[in-house]
């Protein structure tokens, strides 16, 4: 497999993201059909009942989910779908997400996520399962 970005280029992309800005994603793996984000887990990113809001963990799986396709495919990928499935109520003090290409042809790549809180004890706590598609897109362009 080869990498079509490296990491500092994947983090400039994730720089370009409004959204990847707003709720505070770093990403600290990229490569070889793998990529992990990090978000740093706060009130604003919370539901009611105190645990950060699903639409969070959304977002985590589908950045993963392209950026670890991106891996494979290149740096003009959009997500195809994916289906996430929430596990548990996810707390603590980060939000790690980690996708793996599981197969790939041309233009599109299946890939699976799994997104862990972590609360800084070393041992965290499998919240949401997701697996989904991207594909390279076939007019990239900035609107």
């Amino acid at each position: 497999m080869t990498t079509a970005l490296d990491i500092e280029s994947a983090r400039q992309v994730l720089a370009a993201q409004p959204f990847a800005n707003l709720v505070g994603t770093e990403i600290t793996a990229f490569g070889n059909g793998r990529a992990t984000l990090v978000i740093p887990i706060r009130d604003e990113l919370g539901q009611q009942f105190g645990f950060v809001h699903g639409g969070v963990l959304s977002y985590a799986a589908d950045n993963a989910l392209t950026f670890a396709a991106g891996t494979i495919l290149g740096p003009t990928v959009l997500t195809g779908g994916f289906t996430v499935t929430y596990l548990r109520p996810a707390a603590g003090e980060r939000l790690v997400a980690e996708a793996v290409v599981t197969g790939w042809t041309r233009s599109q790549a299946v890939v699976n996520c799994e997104i862990y809180a972590d609360n800084g004890d070393g041992d965290p706590v499998l919240c949401a399962v997701a697996q989904g598609t991207a594909r390279i897109a076939v007019h990239a362009h900035a609107s």
